[in-house]
């Protein structure tokens, strides 16, 4: 029997192992290892991919229709002057959270209504896992699929809990401008590939979004030029980043970009190519699924420890899943544990003593969630 002392003891264990081990995005094999063994160890069959890391887990009988998405990735950071794998963001603790539920889940399995899938996602902060699982056709028999984060300590007070997080859209693209070099002293003969950049930047400050919405959309990088200041340049490089709180106003953002590249390419006679390189949905959380999560926050810790839902300009590539299936109802579970400085600084910590009540609340939304689906057949 899993006692709170034994499941705290187990997942410390499994948390120091994690933490000591990063890996960056598309090169956690020894993670998906790692979990991979522990599965097996535990009598369940992890199944892997034949192309890529990460894994997923069912737990019950017959076709999976609730789950739970972990990431399993670490950021690339410099950390006391030496670049390196890093778990800064939290998801050493979500995957800690995982096994965790896997564990309770295992005790629980003869009274489960369903099946249960647990995945391992990797590549969340290059915003790519979840559109390599959705094409794996990981999500396509669940009805509901939840997340959890942990949260800053300014945003979330420690040991509480919100039942949704609404994270940002986000778009970040690169593209390159074509012009012709020319000698500084003919520049009517080339086209000026920093002019067009200037021109670019320029009509971004126009691409008008009701103010009643969040967004923002911004040159990041430009590259142009060599060593030699006499020449015309007619090549530049150059990086966007778009923000926006809805998806909605993303593709509007979007829109408005290649109306300006169109007018810039049109002015200067100059070529603009683009291509996304990473794009995050913006949350879609399903107002059931959050009731559920609501729900088992409240059965575990008690009401009095219920956050409200979390507003937050970050963006998670976990909703994406529900982006690209739009009936997958979703919802993450905003984890109060303290971090601090931040996400992403490279001396974050957190409160560990939070990764069990957090597995717990996981699986109490995936048991209510395997009872809602099951209602919803019968009626």
């Amino acid at each position: 029997m899993v006692t709170e002392q034994t499941l705290a003891e187990r997942l410390h264990s499994i948390f120091e192992h994690l933490h000591r081990n990063p890996e960056v995005s598309w090169g956690e094999v020894e993670t998906t290892a790692f979990i991979a063994d522990f599965l097996r160890k535990e009598g369940f069959e992890p199944n892997t991919f034949e192309n890529m890391t990460g894994l997923y887990v069912d737990i019950g009988e017959g076709t999976p229709m609730v789950g739970f998405r972990t990431d399993i990735d670490a950021l690339w950071q410099e950390v006391d002057g030496q670049f390196r794998a890093n778990h800064s963001c939290g998801h050493d603790g979500h995957m800690t959270m995982a096994l965790g539920t896997i564990l309770l889940l295992k005790e629980l399995a003869p009274t489960l209504t369903g099946a249960v899938r647990i995945i391992f996602q990797p590549a969340e902060e290059k915003a790519q896992g979840a559109k390599a699982l959705v094409e794996e056709g990981v999500v396509d028999s669940l009805h509901y699929l939840f997340g959890t984060h942990v949260r800053p300590h300014f945003e979330l007070q420690d040991g509480t809990y919100a039942p949704a997080l609404y994270h940002g859209a986000a778009k970040l693209l690169t593209g390159t401008i074509k012009g012709v070099e020319a000698h500084g002293s003919r520049p009517e003969k080339g086209v000026n590939a920093i002019e067009a950049a200037a021109a670019l930047i320029d009509g971004l400050k126009r691409v008008w979004i009701s103010p009643a919405e969040t967004a923002s959309i911004k040159m990041t990088q430009l590259q142009a030029g060599g060593t030699s200041t006499n020449i015309i340049p007619g090549k530049a490089t150059f990086g966007i980043d778009a923000r926006a709180q809805n998806n909605e106003t993303m593709e509007a953002l979007t829109a408005g970009f290649e109306k300006v590249i169109t007018a810039v390419s049109m002015m200067y006679g100059a070529t603009i190519d683009y291509q996304v390189d990473a794009h995050i949905a913006a949350a879609q959380v399903d107002e059931t699924a959050k009731a559920i999560m609501q729900q088992a926050i409240i059965d575990v810790a008690g009401k009095e420890h219920l956050a409200p839902e979390i507003v937050t300009p970050g963006g998670e590539d976990f909703h994406f899943y529900a982006y690209k299936r739009p009936k997958l109802k979703t919802t993450m579970l905003g984890l109060g544990c303290g971090v601090t400085p931040g996400l992403h600084h490279p001396h974050m910590t957190f409160n560990q003593k939070r990764l069990p009540k957090g597995a717990q609340i996981i699986t109490r939304a995936l048991v209510l969630a395997l009872h809602q689906v099951e209602r919803s057949e019968n009626q």
